[in-house]
């Protein structure tokens, strides 16, 4: 370390950020062209794997706060990519279902995101991709059993 702080080409934690912004542009620009944003996609994503949820829980899966979700639900259910009932079922949460028009742009946006997972994994051999999985695994286990 130097007398100046954290030597950032050192850092992992900014690594990872720096990491973390090259993938949220590169996804953005694949994402722009299907009238997407990052947070619509995660939102159809989650939806597609644990159909259902609420907006709460979709905000939490996006990282976003629960008007922000509020908002794009609405705007999805309007263009219909989703569904929700009128009232709620038990209690005052709206579980939420994809549309087949909804399935439909999920597979496009899936299909564009999937091309910058492989351009960003395209320089590790098959073995090292599967190393960094694992140690991104632990190292976000580490962390949150720290906060436990």
């Amino acid at each position: 370390m130097s007398q100046r702080g954290i030597e950032l080409d050192t850092s992992l934690g900014y690594l990872l950020k720096e990491a973390s912004s090259a993938l949220r542009s590169a996804m953005e620009a694949v994402l722009r062209p299907l009238g997407m944003t990052i947070t619509h996609y995660s939102c159809l994503e989650l939806l597609a794997q644990r159909p259902g949820l609420s907006n709460s829980e979709l905000a939490r899966g996006a990282f976003v706060t629960r008007q922000s979700m509020n908002v794009l639900l609405q705007a999805l259910e309007r263009d219909g990519f989703v569904s929700r009932p009128d009232q709620a079922p038990v209690g005052k949460a709206l579980p939420t279902q994809l549309t087949p028009l909804g399935r439909e742009h999920l597979a496009q946006a899936t299909a564009a995101v999937r091309t910058v997972e492989v351009r960003m994994l395209s320089d590790l051999t098959a073995d090292e991709q599967q190393a960094a999985l694992g140690i991104l695994r632990r190292m976000i286990r580490s962390l949150r059993d720290a906060d436990a």
